[in-house]
């Protein structure tokens, strides 16, 4: 057998900066080191576990100082949970580590003068502020590197919670968690007692065993709770108990469904959730909009800042009442619909028939004769066919998934030659690579982060381009 791999270890690190996917940076001879869990200021010895090209990755192994600008962790789940990985960091600094990510990506990759950059749009809420959270149930519970050193028996403990970040089969159990408001952390406390009780079998995703399977928990602003227990399998009697208990002992769930999954994968994509008990959605209002949210409608899941993130991109469009709108990636047609009332016209696109459906409910619902919603693939629908049956773009918002938009799209874009391009994005690089396609013809005039995530690295950004 070959010889295990030997990295070196480094002592007395000073951590300076944080860098990609919130993990903290050192520099150490002349070579980029990779720490999660820390912030600048710390000093450590790292143990080097991996060798990039041009960088290096770490994990601590003993700290040597704190750095003077750590808070304290408000969750006991800290540091093993991958969820909410900036706790340590005062929200300020939070600010400034997602701002300084929007302007080096945008620099770096996109070539782009960030002088005129806006100030970071805080969020009011830093903690609580999520209206939907997935569990997931495992037969075996992750446990901790203490847990297995100690002389304790886990042998047939159980979870509900969340992903070990990289590990699709291992679940830490969540006891408590300051994502979303309550009823959330008592609903999924109560699920495992009430399954412990009934001797009820949780998933193995291995060997694809087990009664109970995920569990959703979705709300609203005004405290509604809407709860999507999903089974392996179909066990009359088992469900109806569970669901009836959910019934009896939380009175504000006004929406509670089931979904039998069979499948390998979790996702539930071409099942069809069953309403259990109380209405078939929940109803979000904005600005005197109402938008439906049913079991699997994609919503952004921090409502009160999704309010600031769209006041800011329809700031950006301009909008004067006359204009034709694109909303590409218009998923259930938030924005679409919340532009509408100073548009022309309005043209919502997306590639996910349930979300059509579901924007079309919601134009219809908010009185809105003049936006309309196209399913389709984006860059086969925007031809010179689709603008003489439409309208060509005055304006054109886009607002794609994480991977960025197709490079087919962005030529559509650029040969509709709308005035204004605003481009709403969850991560700065790809918005920066495909900025850095449209800047032959169109040049950036604002640009404003947003923190849609506060306690994680993950920041928005809303880019106006002017065509030249």
């Amino acid at each position: 057998m070959g010889r295990k791999k030997e990295y070196p270890i480094f002592g007395n690190v000073r951590i300076t900066d944080i860098g990609a996917e919130g993990n903290a940076l050192a520099r150490v001879n002349n070579m980029v080191v990779f720490v999660p869990m820390l912030i600048p200021g710390d000093v450590v010895d790292i143990q080097v576990v991996r060798k990039r090209k041009n960088y290096l990755e770490g994990r601590v192994l003993r700290f040597r100082e704190y750095s003077p600008d750590r808070v304290e962790p408000v969750c006991i789940h800290f540091g093993i949970c991958g969820g909410c990985r900036w706790q340590h960091l005062p929200y300020e600094l939070q600010l400034h580590y997602k701002q300084k990510q929007v302007a080096d990506n945008l620099e770096r990759i996109g070539k782009i003068n960030v002088t005129d950059i806006s100030r970071i749009a805080g969020s009011a809420d830093q903690f609580r502020y999520r209206n939907k959270l997935e569990f997931t149930f495992s037969d075996k519970r992750w446990l901790t590197r203490e847990e297995i050193a100690s002389d304790n028996e886990f042998a047939g403990e159980d979870a509900i919670g969340f992903h070990i970040p990289g590990l699709f089969d291992k679940v830490l159990d969540i006891r408590e968690c300051h994502l979303q408001p309550e009823p959330s952390n008592l609903i999924r406390n109560s699920v495992r007692e009430y399954a412990h009780r009934d001797r009820m079998t949780f998933f193995n995703k291995k060997e694809q065993t087990g009664f109970l399977r995920n569990m959703i928990v979705r709300n609203n602003q005004e405290g509604d709770v809407m709860v999507i227990m999903v089974f392996f399998y179909e066990d009359p009697e088992r469900r109806k108990g569970l669901l009836d208990h959910l019934v009896a002992a939380f009175p504000e769930i006004s929406s509670l469904f089931y979904v039998v999954n069979p499948k390998k994968n979790d996702s539930l994509n071409g099942l069809k959730p069953v309403l259990y008990k109380g209405e078939d959605h929940l109803a979000e209002r904005m600005e005197g909009l109402k938008f439906r949210i049913g079991p699997i409608s994609f919503y952004q899941t921090n409502s009160r800042q999704a309010l600031q993130l769209y006041k800011i991109a329809r700031d950006f469009a301009g909008l004067r009442g006359t204009e034709t709108v694109y909303d590409l990636y218009t998923g259930t047609g938030t924005i679409a619909c919340f532009v509408a009332g100073q548009s022309g016209r309005v043209i919502g696109i997306d590639n996910v028939g349930e979300a059509v459906q579901d924007a079309r409910y919601n134009a219809a619902n908010n009185n809105l004769g003049n936006v309309s919603f196209f399913m389709g693939d984006i860059k086969s629908l925007l031809t010179e066919q689709f603008f003489a049956e439409n309208g060509r773009p005055d304006i054109v918002i886009t607002d794609p998934p994480r991977a960025g938009m197709d490079k087919k799209v962005i030529n559509a874009i650029i040969d509709a030659e709308p005035e204004k391009i605003v481009y709403i994005s969850c991560n700065p690089s790809t918005q920066a690579r495909d900025i850095q396609i449209m800047n032959m013809k169109y040049q950036v005039v604002r640009i404003q982060p947003v923190d849609m995530f506060p306690q994680t690295h993950h920041v928005e950004n809303v880019v106006l381009l002017r065509k030249v």
